[in-house]
């Protein structure tokens, strides 16, 4: 009998109208991974490219070998990021709905894997974020009054109006400026890493892309050099199930875990629950450790979800069920947070909500100052001769040109 090939299309587990169905994800119990010496071989730890590390269980207990014990300061103060990320989030959204501001990108359901990440690593580690890691900004202390200016690329915007809302950047803070092309910031950040290895310093670099984008040459190019090189760098995989509205497995990730990926290269690859902020922690800790001392990289899958639109300009009702993220397998980072400190404690309910009404005032009061120096309706505005800054060390005649035109056009307007 001759059979012919057949082309394999991935399999979406529910469209609109049907039940959410996240069968297709591989969990592991809580507490049920091993953790191995920083210093393993990354051939001897494929395992936990295959398993989830997870120290929260369904009660908000702490288990296993991976349980960071982090003091209960650090727990509160991790709790009270995520918050914050969110309130924010949230303000900007209706913000953007106002039609106040052109654009905006929220985190909601994904806050552990910035926060977490962030204060796991050094502040002298350079971090090369993607467009929904507003977190690490508010975990380095970035002013949120500076986030809302570029979002309304009025005068105080940090990117002088020539980037698309969101795409952060901050020297003092070691955040490197975020790109709309997808996956530029991997290979970046292994060549930043590359660099601070041969100036013999012990900061190392950390990247974030979605798990759409590792589909980009980018991925690759950025794997092949950490590991030809044994760059100190993190490498991490926000599997957050989908990318725009396309699912994951069209991405790879119906045949293997997208941390599988990095044994192939020699990288050590490592799953972890990415809305359990123990776990999240516990590994980046792990990683960084790792590079810190001459182990090499480490490739991070975070499973994780996107419980809103994937933009302002998305709608996910379209393309998945509208109640999927309440049936979401790993929950939400911020109530499981929020539940283990209660199971300690040293949390309540009460005190939940005073923090969440402190916040909101927090985010509207940094608003008010925000507008003040300018909207995109109204002014004031930005200096219109700034176009012609930052390229040229020194400005050519033709833009010299150029430059007094405008300036006498303007002169005549006013």
């Amino acid at each position: 009998m001759n059979r012919r090939s057949r082309l394999h299309v991935p399999r979406v587990p529910a469209r609109p109208g049907e039940a959410p169905d996240f069968s297709y994800v591989d969990l592991s119990p809580a507490g049920a991974v091993a953790r191995p010496d920083v210093n393993a071989r990354a051939r001897d730890i494929s395992f936990l490219a295959v398993e989830l590390v997870r120290v929260l269980d369904d009660n908000g207990e702490a288990l296993g070998p991976w349980h960071p014990h982090l003091d209960v300061h650090e727990l509160q103060l991790g709790l009270r990021h995520m918050l914050l990320t969110r309130v924010f989030d949230d303000r900007m959204q209706r913000t953007q709905r106002q039609g106040r501001i052109s654009f905006y990108m929220r985190s909601l359901g994904e806050e552990a894997v910035s926060v977490a990440q962030a204060m796991a690593l050094r502040p002298g580690d350079m971090l090369f974020p993607s467009y929904r890691n507003q977190g690490v900004n508010i975990v380095r202390g970035r002013p949120l009054v500076d986030l809302m200016c570029q979002l309304l690329s009025n005068t105080r915007d940090m990117c002088k109006g020539r980037q698309l809302p969101v795409m952060y950047h901050w020297v003092a803070g070691n955040i490197f400026s975020i790109s709309g092309n997808l996956a530029t910031q991997f290979p970046q950040a292994v060549g930043w890493a590359m660099a601070a290895a041969i100036k013999g310093e012990d900061h190392i670099a950390a990247s974030w892309i979605g798990e759409g984008s590792s589909a980009e040459a980018d991925f690759h190019h950025a794997l092949l050099f950490a590991s030809v090189y044994q760059a100190p760098v993190i490498l991490n995989v926000v599997n957050n199930q989908w990318a725009i509205s396309t699912f994951q497995g069209f991405a790879g990730g119906e045949q293997r875990s997208f941390a599988a990926r990095g044994p192939g290269y020699g990288i050590a690859g490592i799953r972890v629950d990415g809305n359990d902020f123990l776990a999240v922690y516990a590994v980046t800790q792990w990683a960084a450790e790792r590079a810190r001392t001459g182990a090499g990289p480490t490739l991070i899958e975070l499973v994780t979800y996107r419980a809103s639109a994937h933009s302002t300009s998305d709608d996910p009702a379209r393309y998945r069920p509208k109640d999927d993220f309440d049936r979401w397998p790993l929950g939400d980072p911020i109530a499981r947070l929020k539940q283990h400190l209660i199971r300690l404690g040293e949390w309540s309910e009460q005190r939940h909500l005073a923090l969440s009404a402190e916040l909101e005032e927090l985010v509207a009061a940094n608003w008010k100052e925000a507008v003040t120096y300018g909207m995109l309706n109204e002014g004031p505005r930005l200096n219109p001769d700034l176009m012609f800054d930052d390229v040229f060390k020194e400005l050519p005649p033709h833009l010299q040109r150029q430059r007094e035109q405008m300036r006498a056009e303007i002169a005549k307007k006013d």
